[in-house]
Formats: C-alpha cells, structure tokens, sequence
C-alpha cells in the first residue's frame, strides 16, 4: 500500500490524521456552527466518534475509498479542520470539508481546496470530483468555485444536525 501523502501550499500542512488528533477534532467539530453548515457532523459531537473517524482513515485510504487530510497551519502546526475526497469508485470522488470557526473567513479553505482537487485528479487518477453544500451556506460554494469546479444544479439532501430535508448546491470538476 502506497502511504497517504502530505501536500504542503503555502499556508497550509495537508497530512494524514493521527488518533493524537482526535481531542482536537472534538473541539473544532462540537462547535454547533460547523454541525449547522454540514451535512453530516452531528451535534453534540459524541466522545470517541473523532477517534473511530480517525481509525477507519488508513483502512479506507488502502481500499481506494478515501483520502482524509488533517489542516494544519504551517506556522504554528495547529490542526484547523478537514478535508477529503470520499467515496471514491469508478474513477470519481465527493469533496468535503469544514474549517474550525475561528478560522473562518481566512482564505484556509479554498487553499486546502485547490490542492487537494489537484491531488484527486494527478495522484489519485479521478476523472471527475464532486461536491455539494448546503444553500444557506453560499460561502463554501466560493471555495468551490475559486477551486475550479463549476455549478451543475440543485437538490435536496437530509442533513444529519438538523434531521430535516435541506436544498443544496451540486458542483462538478472534469479532468481535462
């Protein structure tokens, strides 16, 4: 099994997740505004789930379903949030991923974004990435564009914090 890489940006440590990061996830993620803009991180953020989250990456990884990147900021190598492409199969993947709030609305997440669609593409081979979010939440479909992938539509989702139907954005990138 070939290791999962580290991407460097400028900013930015795109790494594996480590079961040592699992306090750190809890932390970020049991903040009720990140439950409230994803689909699928509950609210209160239950014990142990970061650290059976983490456990199951390396598994996934060596099965071709999931590329899981802990963001980290360089400078001070503090974990801020999460980013993967998942369910990976036939040659696509589903982007994802939340940034803590105090680190909101620093440029983190597009820059997370652009290299990792990039690592999706060149390493893992994808033809094509997809990604969604909620339509309360215009600010992820900036990330999404200032990443290259483009608008294709609308649906509806169930969104786990909630536990109610949601409309949401669909996107769509194409190796070229």
């Amino acid at each position: 099994m070939i290791p999962q890489p580290i991407i460097e940006t400028k900013r930015l440590l795109l790494r594996p997740f480590d079961v040592e990061d699992a306090a750190r996830v809890k932390l970020l993620a049991d903040d009720e505004r990140i439950a409230d803009v994803t689909a699928s991180i509950p609210h209160p953020y239950p014990e142990g789930l970061a650290e059976s989250w983490i456990m199951s990456h390396p598994v996934e990884w060596g099965n071709g379903k999931l590329a899981a990147f802990a963001i980290v900021l360089k400078e001070q190598d503090l974990l801020i949030g999460c980013i993967t492409i998942m369910n990976i199969m036939e040659h696509e993947g589903e982007l994802g991923y939340w940034v803590g709030t105090d680190f909101w609305n620093n440029g983190y997440c597009s820059e997370a974004c652009k290299s990792i669609v990039d690592f999706g593409f060149k390493f893992l081979k994808l033809n094509r990435i997809h990604a969604h979010h909620l339509s309360r939440n215009p600010a992820s479909g900036c990330v999404l564009l200032k990443s290259g992938l483009i608008h294709i539509g609308e649906g509806v989702i169930m969104c786990g914090y909630r536990k109610e139907r949601e409309s949401i954005e669909l996107y769509e990138r194409v190796y070229t």
